[in-house]
């Protein structure tokens, strides 16, 4: 998976994409990040990208030039060599990252993500994207950091990513359900101990434990996820 970059802080991503398993998967080849300063694209000696709203109000709003021309390069230099491109606007008001959409997303080989900043970017910069996503119903300083979580999360499911990936199949979220509890040495710990099934080595009931576990946790932690499954 390739993915560009679109923003007005690039020295925000390094040290995330420089460690753990980002770093990991960029080291095999398996993930490729591009950076890239959308002060590049304007025009002016103060490397103008943002300016005052139209009609007043508070803060500034990114310009559309800068991100247009961006676009239309990194999208000229895709499509010279024959790829296809998903275009995504980091943005409160996009479609709610969950799960199943990460799995979609993913399948992409080559995504630009754009990062807003500001009060927001101008209206017209919407109509140059493929999509526009959200991560959840707050507000952050920048997109930049959603930009991270999603990277993070598709990344995860490229093969050859993580160490096992049979793993992924357990997880919170992946089969409607939240993860069961998890445990490691020691079996006591300040007089907290291990469930017994755990430690019994019969992998039938620790199995039948899991799922139960799973459910109850569902049930009592996010009881909206089981009425999508009943749907």
């Amino acid at each position: 998976m390739k993915i560009d970059i679109l923003t007005l802080f690039p020295d925000m991503f390094q040290s995330v994409l420089g460690e753990s398993m980002l770093k990991r998967a960029q080291t095999k080849g398996l993930l490729k990040v591009n950076i890239h300063d959308l002060r590049d694209w304007t025009s002016d000696r103060h490397r103008t990208a943002d300016d005052k709203p139209f009609g007043g109000g508070p803060g500034m709003v990114m310009k559309i030039e800068p991100v247009f021309l961006a676009l239309k390069d990194l999208e000229k230099g895709l499509r010279g060599k024959g790829k296809r491109v998903r275009k995504i606007l980091l943005t409160p008001q996009g479609k709610k990252l969950e799960q199943g959409e990460v799995k979609r997303l993913a399948k992409y080989k080559n995504m630009i993500l754009v990062c807003g900043h500001y009060e927001g970017l101008d209206e017209r910069v919407r109509s140059l994207v493929d999509e526009e996503i959200s991560i959840g119903d707050y507000i952050l300083t920048c997109g930049e950091l959603p930009a991270l979580v999603l990277i993070d999360a598709m990344a995860r499911l490229i093969p050859g990513v993580l160490g096992h990936n049979e793993s992924i199949k357990s997880e919170s979220f992946e089969n409607g359900l939240l993860e069961y509890p998890q445990y490691t040495r020691p079996a006591v710990f300040e007089g907290m101990a291990v469930p017994e099934v755990l430690v019994g080595g019969d992998h039938k009931k620790i199995e039948k434990w899991r799922k139960s576990q799973a459910l109850k946790r569902t049930s009592e932690r996010r009881p909206d996820l089981l009425t999508r499954r009943e749907e």
